[in-house]
């Protein structure tokens, strides 16, 4: 077969793409067909190219199958490694051979993965996982395990008394089914009877137990959810009221009140608003659930269900701590109509106030009177004015002084607001015949005590982070506590090194309730102000 002829005829109609010209677009190719034409006889005017296809033509006519395996595959790659290229070496790759159907572009036939000996395996599908359920609007439900050894403990609570338990015998249910204070056991109780027939049977228990996820849910939670209103989503005071009377009227500790109703529900009032002043920072008189379950006062309530001396409990329940809150008040009382003035509170502490703090205290800056007279202060402000002034180490008393001394409300305390209130300490020194200690020398004490950010003011967050804040403020406008912190007393800085889980607080209480103990006694108060602490008086927390 002449090798012209073969120019002539099928590769006349060469498809440009076949060159594979790295140079040149195939569009480019395919709009001028000439050029490819041109070069297609330019390659095959080469002697290596004629070489080529005149040993491709007899092979084809002595039946070789071109792409069969071989001498004749040998003899074709050695001669297309072999081709000569009209551009540089390595600038373009080798022809792909044509199939039979003449297409270009026809795949080659597939091939199984397991016919190449390919060491890859086939990547399956991945499974799809189904999410477990994670929110659940009424609380996730208990673990069968939990729930089966629930019921069993409430069966046999419940077995003998199959019409239902009274108050007073739901005590062991709350105890040991739900983990709770048994002083709590009214308050459920009344939850689970809403239609106050006096009676819960088993099968409402479980159903407001069980079956309402209560068993799963914090203590925190729990506790929330017995004393708050069904239409609110915060607790109020009126909320803890009944709490705090069944409290005083099992435990053991508070015996002696029961031929006392006033003092009982004084004491009740005490611990109320002392929980509110430590735990509802908000100041709107409401208690959410996550202030409680920032609080120490789930902790405090077990302590004070399970301590028989109620004394011991420091955190709010004491009644040393409502006893010496209570007689302050009442000494400071002179008309006993249960609230006190300005000329009244002036007399706090040995006259230990200014005039000015004191004005700031009635004009009800740092928190407003629930007294509903004009220029009077009633009991539970006074609790607020004396937890705030006998430990200024707490933040809810830096924020209260913070607001008194910050007069034109900016958020900051500048040298003129300290100096107005300092002014009145300086006088008194010298009324006192006490060495006066200049402002300037003042600040500067200040400035290196509290190390603020910046030295021109002072903020709410430079007080919160120092140890000695409780000090700033004693030096503005409390002199006897001033002149104490200048004399360093070595007996009470031995005592708090002793107990450094005491608070100011605790320390004052213990020391005062001596004295005022020691006064009904008919002793000298002095002397009891120096009493050693008992062993035995122990923080919980």
């Amino acid at each position: 077969m002449d090798i012209d002829a073969v120019v002539g005829g099928d590769f006349a109609s060469l498809d440009p793409e076949l060159l594979q010209l790295p140079e040149l677009s195939p569009y480019s190719l395919k709009a001028s067909p000439q050029i490819a034409d041109d070069l297609f006889s330019q390659w095959l005017s080469l002697p290596q190219t004629g070489r080529l296809v005149k040993s491709l033509i007899d092979d084809a006519s002595s039946g070789i199958s071109i792409g069969a395996q071989g001498n004749s595959l040998s003899a074709n790659a050695a001669g297309i490694n072999s081709l000569p290229s009209m551009f540089q070496a390595g600038s373009t790759p080798p022809l792909s051979p044509r199939s039979s159907s003449g297409s270009p572009r026809s795949s080659k036939p597939k091939t199984s993965p397991s016919s190449l000996g390919s060491p890859l395996k086939l990547v399956s599908e991945p499974v799809r996982e189904a999410i477990p359920q994670f929110y659940f609007q009424n609380g996730r439900p208990p673990p069968n395990g939990l729930k089966e050894q629930c019921l069993s403990r409430i069966d046999d609570l419940f077995s003998s008394h199959m019409d239902g338990l009274q108050v007073q015998e739901f005590k062991k249910v709350t105890k040991e089914v739900c983990k709770l204070p048994t002083f709590l056991s009214s308050a459920l109780f009344r939850k689970i009877d809403t239609g106050c027939s006096g009676i819960v049977t088993r099968e409402a228990f479980i159903r407001y137990w069980v079956d309402g996820n209560m068993m799963t849910m914090d203590t925190a939670t729990q506790v929330f959810k017995i004393l708050k209103q069904s239409d609110c989503n915060y607790l109020t005071q009126v909320d803890f009221k009944p709490v705090l009377l069944e409290l005083v009227a099992t435990h053991p500790g508070l015996e002696f009140l029961h031929g006392t109703p006033e003092f009982q529900e004084r004491y009740a009032e005490t611990v109320i608003y002392r929980i509110f002043y430590y735990i509802s920072r908000s100041g709107t008189g409401r208690l959410t659930l996550r202030e409680l379950k920032r609080g120490n006062l789930i902790a405090a309530m077990q302590h004070a269900d399970e301590e028989e001396d109620i004394n011991k409990v420091l955190r709010y329940f004491s009644y040393e701590h409502f006893y010496v809150i209570y007689c302050k008040f009442w000494e400071l009382d002179t008309d006993h109509d249960f609230f006190i003035d300005k000329e009244n509170l002036i007399r706090y502490g040995n006259h230990a106030l200014t005039y000015r703090i004191v004005d700031r205290i009635f004009s009800q800056v740092p928190r407003k009177f629930t007294s509903k007279i004009e220029g009077k202060m009633g009991y539970e402000d006074f609790v607020y004015f004396m937890l705030s002034e006998e430990d200024k180490s707490c933040e809810p008393s830096l924020e209260y002084w913070f607001k008194c001394i910050d007069l034109d409300g900016n958020g900051v305390l500048t040298r003129n607001e300290l100096q107005f209130f300092y002014e009145e300490q300086l006088h008194r020194m010298e009324c006192m015949a006490q060495e006066p200690v200049l402002f300037e020398d003042i600040l500067c004490q200040i400035v290196d005590m509290i190390g603020p950010e910046k030295e021109d003011y002072f903020t709410l967050k430079d007080l919160k982070g120092c140890k000695l804040s409780g000090n700033f403020f004693n030096i503005l406008f409390n002199l006897n506590k001033f002149i104490a912190f200048e004399s360093r007393d070595p007996f009470l800085i031995r005592q708090e090194r002793e107990d450094p889980s005491l608070t100011e607080w605790d320390r004052f209480a213990h020391r005062e309730y001596i004295r005022l103990s020691m006064e009904e006694d008919g002793e000298n108060a002095s002397n009891g102000s120096v009493e050693v602490w008992d062993e035995s008086l122990e923080a919980p927390f």
